[in-house]
């Protein structure tokens, strides 16, 4: 049991979606990414409420989607649940009859839907509360109606866009642990949309980065942060992403400077540093050939440290001890030379994205 889906949709204006994801039942595929790039665009083409131009979508082998075949399965006959950012419950319903909606619509007795809607509030914990409207709910109880309602339909793919987003910090923390244990429980597949790199680090098993329409990266939670592939992931995850070229025995050849970082692949390569890997030195240093003159261009405090920008090339963040701006004299103009420990590099090879994403195995 399986999603594989080849999208690709041409909006109003220049945009184009062209993107590949597979996942296996059982697991959650994080489609993360800026605002903009076609995350949510790929969740209504999987919902059936955006028909593809080009490509397929097959579930568990029943395909929705396919215009070359000329099949197109219309939203109410896909088994699939959603999950919107603004929940989008029905106002003048109570919690139990929004919940109960689904499993009308597919056919059960009205006596019968209560009765699955109610099992469900009780299993996200809103049990008592089922005779209340949304306008007495808090966001984080709407949200979890909500969920409860994608699910009540024994769905074979669920949805969800931006969950969390219209949630407090503290409201957020709370529903993203409950959420992780429910989608552990969930037997089908779970795409989740959002431009939160925590989110997406908490609760997937696979994540899919998506810019400008097209995949840029796609692999398990860790080895995005690790090995970011592009300077979005690499803030996002809150690394220094810099390009380079391998050029054996170790060596490579970066803007401006030549490292050595053991294990240096030979080829076009990105290097990953920590902002707590990078000195700054007043002077230069005695080898010039490892470090990078810079200008300080933003300082931003982080409790007992200083996250520093630096403008070169490359343009960098060096994260400093409090005390170490001030003994430093650093600030917005100031020159330095950056010093990174190579130890704490990561150095890999540049990523192609081209070809559908690997199913998880």
């Amino acid at each position: 049991m399986t999603l594989s889906a080849d999208v690709r949709v041409t909006r109003a204006g220049d945009f184009t979606l062209s993107a590949a994801v597979s996942a296996p039942a059982g697991t959650v595929t994080a489609l993360l990414g800026p605002n903009g790039a076609g995350k949510s665009t790929l969740l209504r083409v999987l919902a059936g409420l955006l028909p593809l131009d080009a490509g397929r979508v097959v579930l568990d082998g029943t395909v929705h989607d396919d215009p070359t075949a000329g099949v197109l399965l219309p939203p109410e006959r896909r088994p699939v649940g959603v999950v919107f950012q603004d929940y989008l419950l029905f106002p003048h319903l109570t919690a139990l009859d929004n919940v109960a909606f689904g499993p009308r619509c597919r056919g059960l007795s009205r006596a019968r839907s209560r009765q699955v809607a109610q099992e469900w509030l009780d299993r996200v914990g809103l049990g008592d509360l089922a005779g209340r409207r949304p306008r007495r709910l808090s966001g984080g109880q709407a949200q979890r109606v909500a969920l409860a309602r994608a699910l009540a339909t024994e769905p074979r793919l669920l949805l969800l866009d931006e969950p969390l987003a219209a949630l407090d910090a503290g409201t957020r923390m709370r529903i993203r642990t409950e959420l992780r244990r429910h989608l552990d429980d969930f037997g089908g597949v779970a795409v989740l949309v959002t431009h939160d790199p925590l989110d997406a680090m908490v609760l997937a098993d696979q994540v899919v980065v998506l810019e400008e329409g097209r995949v840029v990266q796609c692999g398990a939670p860790r080895e995005i942060a690790t090995r970011p592939a592009s300077r979005y992931v690499a803030d996002l995850v809150g690394v220094n992403l810099v390009p380079g070229r391998g050029l054996g025995g170790d060596r490579v050849a970066l803007d401006g400077c030549a490292l050595t970082l053991p294990g240096a692949p030979v080829g076009d390569v990105l290097v990953a540093f920590p902002p707590a890997a990078l000195r700054l030195r007043a002077v230069a240093p005695a080898d010039e050939g490892r470090s990078w003159p810079v200008r300080v261009v933003g300082l931003e405090s982080q409790v007992d440290r200083v996250l520093v920008s630096v403008e070169g090339p490359p343009d960098l963040r060096v994260s400093l001890p409090t005390g170490a701006v001030a003994d430093l004299g650093v600030r917005v103009d100031a020159r330095f030379w950056v010093e990174p420990r190579t130890e704490e590099a990561v150095v890999y090879p540049r990523p192609t994205t081209d070809g559908p994403t690997p199913p998880l195995g």
